[in-house]
Order: C-alpha cells, then sequence, then structure tokens
C-alpha cells in the first residue's frame, strides 16, 4: 500500500484550504492557519489535525497502526 504524504487542510473558521506534507514520525496536534491565524486542534477522538481537517488521514492511520 502507497501512503500518500499530502493532505489539504481546510479551516473551519474561514473555509481557507492549504496542501501540507505531512509528517511520518509524529502527529501534528496543532495548525494555524496562514488566513484567519486561528490555532486548529484535532477533534476529540482524531489522532491529529489532518485526521480531523485534512482530505487524508495521517500516515499511521493509513498504515493502520493506529494513532501517531
Amino acid at each position: 500500500m502507497k501512503i500518500i504524504l499530502k493532505s489539504e487542510i481546510t479551516c473551519p473558521n474561514c473555509g481557507h484550504k492549504k496542501e501540507e506534507t505531512m509528517p511520518t514520525d509524529a502527529c501534528q496536534f496543532f495548525y494555524e492557519c496562514e488566513n484567519c491565524k486561528s490555532v486548529l486542534k484535532p477533534n476529540e477522538g482524531d489522532c491529529c489535525i489532518y485526521c480531523t481537517y485534512g482530505t487524508v488521514a495521517c500516515p499511521s492511520i493509513q498504515e493502520k497502526k493506529g494513532c501517531c
């Protein structure tokens, strides 16, 4: 299975979208929207911001290893 490392994050506050490269060695718990400067955190039950706001789940979830 090929792991996808690019995910488009959508800010829930202003709708701004940006494609980011996901880290493969750690979860990312915080993300600052470059448009409205809101600091995004994962929803309860999600392991990182990519699992909550991204178009693609983080690498560890893709590999079925569970949360980072």
